[in-house]
């Protein structure tokens, strides 16, 4: 919790007990109160406790030692791509991706003092990425942070109005601060899709549309990428992501990120497994859940 600037530490405190005494309904999220995070927490589960945790990796742990139920994370917007990190450090906390959920984003210039005094934003890269076109079209230079409302209570602590924070609009009523500007996104559709992650052995509720997530490694000869995927072309199952990533410093892109249309146990599905297991080197799944939003 010291980690914390010093304005969020005492709502942290309180949000810590509370989930401390009911973790069966603690929902673990990134960030300081206030945060998009936070705001998906809640409209996820309108029922949970939501358990500020200060990075991902604190996050994740959480769940895994029972402090929490789940964990809601961020691992892709549609103006700055994927969430760095969460490629790693999904396949490696045992958990498994039972949902997902899209925020719309809409950020605020918060600060202690006028917009025009303002020289520097401070926020997560992710957001400054989202803004950049703005903040650069306002002479404002952007100041990362590991945290959108963490920043805010920084800006709150350090009470220089030549620093704001770019931060969800809620987080300036929480940390005493000036709305300088709201709505600011350098497009309409700026959105950040969350996966929910928790323990293993959860069944499959509801009816579909679902959506399955997984990860695996070609095999190191030509066209192996095509052969593996090939599959999922003569059985019509749709790949709505594929993403490459390097691993233990190779330049070798040989390890994928994937999400298909459909769950095991679907004829189809299972055929297009099959192959791409047949030419990979290992598969994994992380995770078959319900559709937040339909794809294609």
């Amino acid at each position: 919790m010291e980690n914390f600037a010093a304005p969020a530490r005492p709502i942290v405190a309180v949000m810590i007990a509370s989930a401390a005494a009911h973790p069966e309904r603690a929902v673990a999220f990134q960030g300081a109160p206030g945060a998009n995070s936070h705001v998906a927490a809640v409209q996820a589960f309108p029922n949970g406790l939501p358990l500020p945790c200060f990075d991902f990796a604190d996050a994740i742990e959480a769940v895994q030692e029972g402090r929490a139920d789940c964990a809601i994370i961020p691992i892709e917007n549609s103006l700055h791509g994927r969430v760095a990190d969460m490629h790693f450090l999904l396949p490696e906390s045992g958990l498994v991706i039972t949902g997902e959920h899209f925020l719309p984003i809409r950020h605020a210039l918060m600060g202690v003092g006028t917009r025009d005094q303002v020289r520097e934003a401070m926020s997560h890269p992710q957001a400054l990425g989202q803004c950049r076109h703005w903040l650069r079209d306002h002479g404002i230079a952007p100041v990362a942070y590991p945290d959108t409302a963490g920043a805010a209570a920084v800006v709150a602590e350090r009470c220089d109005p030549a620093l704001a924070a770019l931060a969800p609009p809620g987080a300036a009523a929480i940390y005493g601060l000036n709305l300088l500007a709201e709505d600011i996104a350098d497009a309409d559709h700026n959105t950040t899709r969350f996966v929910v992650l928790a323990c293993g052995g959860r069944p499959v509720d509801g009816d579909g549309p679902f959506m399955t997530t997984l990860i695996f490694e070609v095999k190191n000869v030509p066209a192996a990428l095509y052969k593996a995927l090939g599959g999922f072309a003569t059985n019509g199952v749709n790949i709505t992501k594929l993403e490459s990533y390097q691993r233990g410093g190779s330049f070798s892109a040989t390890e994928f990120y994937a999400d298909i249309v459909g769950k095991p146990g679907d004829p189809a599905v299972d055929r297009a497994l099959e192959e791409l297991g047949f030419h990979s080197k290992w598969l994994r799944l992380l995770g078959t859940y319900r559709q937040a939003r339909a794809r294609g």
